[in-house]
């Protein structure tokens, strides 16, 4: 029997899910499955709970371990579920004692994916008026360079071809003089890697060294993933973000001048207590000018003890029809993205035999299989949606 996992909401808790499977092999566990939950919404711990109660029916002697930051918020409440042999907080999950493992753990990267998202930073210092994270996760902290460097090198040699660099406020990396530019800089000289990925900015902290290395190294992806929020000023400041609604389109402009090749993502909140009709047209607006790959668009939730769960809030019906509205807004430009590249030649990692993702963040699926982990090039013969299809270019293994 072995330790299974499931990871709910971001790219950190898929690294860190890995790293607790490993940890516990290590410690002796032998049938286990653990959960690692979302808290950032009041959806995402529904469908946390939906998974725990749907686990423990599909398998009733299998001891449920729980974690992650719906659970470090209420611990209690995710022990009482069936199933649940043992909760354990974001504080706990990650070390060696928790699981009787003989060594503290490198930082979490994933193994089991073609890709590795690899943690570099943890928790955060700022105080957004809608986010329960930072009360989850704690205070921002770092994982030294040494350390990202050889957990970069050991994703290499387990012939992950791509690393994403992941964090709660990945923008916040800091060592001393050297921020996450510099960190960026020194994964792309591991010999062997493919291509670096940065996941979500913060727009009013992407340093200006990044923009040079998009300049000048190929491999680093050019793909800018921004946790914008909001397109209008007046609700940014009630969500006590750190910049300017205009911010975000400056700097995906400022990546499309360096690279032709550029791609933009970004999360949105819709229904923000207050947000008027003209404030959430101008996050529609945003998506416009943003012409992005993607979008993250959360309907606003309440999360117990923000400031923002004190403010007047819209009406349910009112939140989720503005959501949809943002992500039809943004479904359409990610399908203009994709038609877009008819013809072209693209590297895409492959996460199965049959799709992968180009170094824009765009999913593409093969006429044929191809190896899982293999980078290749792939001219693109069409799309379905935001979904690439196309076909090996031959000779184009790389």
């Amino acid at each position: 029997m072995t330790v299974e996992t499931l990871a709910l909401g971001c790219r950190l808790n898929s690294a860190e899910a890995d790293t607790m499977a490993a940890l516990a092999t290590a410690g002796g566990l032998r049938q286990a499955l653990i959960v690692n939950t979302c808290a950032v919404t009041a959806e995402a711990e529904a469908q946390a709970r939906q998974a725990v109660r749907r686990a423990a029916r599909e398998a009733p002697t299998r001891p449920i371990i729980v974690t992650g930051c719906a659970a470090s918020l209420d611990p209690a409440r995710w022990a009482a579920l069936p199933g649940v042999a043992r909760v354990l907080t974001n504080d706990e999950k990650l070390r060696a004692e928790s699981w009787n493992a003989p060594a503290a753990p490198p930082p979490a990267a994933t193994t089991s994916r073609a890709r590795a998202f690899l943690e570099v930073q943890q928790g955060c210092d700022h105080e957004c008026t809608f986010c329960v994270i930072r009360v989850a996760r704690g205070a921002s902290r770092i994982w030294a360079p040494d350390d990202v460097l050889g957990a970069a090198r050991q994703a290499v040699a387990r012939g992950q071809r791509e690393v994403v660099l992941t964090g709660v406020d990945l923008a916040s990396w800091q060592d001393g003089a050297r921020d996450i530019a510099w960190l960026a800089r020194a994964v792309l000289a591991v010999p062997g890697l493919a291509r670096l990925r940065l996941s979500s900015l913060d727009p009013a902290a992407v340093p200006e060294a990044l923009f040079a290395l998009w300049r000048d190294e190929q491999r680093l992806a050019p793909f800018l993933h921004l946790s914008a929020q909001h397109g209008d000023g007046l609700m940014l400041k009630r969500m006590k973000r750190r910049h300017a609604p205009e911010v975000v389109p400056e700097l995906a402009a400022r990546l499309r001048a360096l690279r032709d090749d550029a791609a933009v993502s970004l999360d949105l909140i819709a229904g923000f207590p207050t947000e008027a009709d003209a404030a959430h047209a101008r996050s529609l607006a945003l998506i416009d000018a943003l012409r992005p790959v993607a979008a993250h668009v959360f309907p606003y939730s309440a999360r117990p003890g923000t400031a923002a769960a004190r403010m007047p809030a819209l009406p349910g019906d009112v939140v989720r029809k503005r959501a949809q509205e943002l992500r039809a807004a943004a479904a359409h430009h990610a399908q203009a993205a994709a038609a877009a590249r008819l013809g072209a030649t693209e590297q895409v990692i492959f996460e199965t035999a049959r799709e992968g993702v180009t170094a824009q963040g765009l999913r593409l699926r093969a006429t044929t299989d191809m190896p899982r982990g293999g980078l290749r090039a792939m001219r693109v013969t069409g799309s379905q949606g935001a979904m690439l299809l196309g076909e090996a270019v031959t000779d184009g293994a790389a």
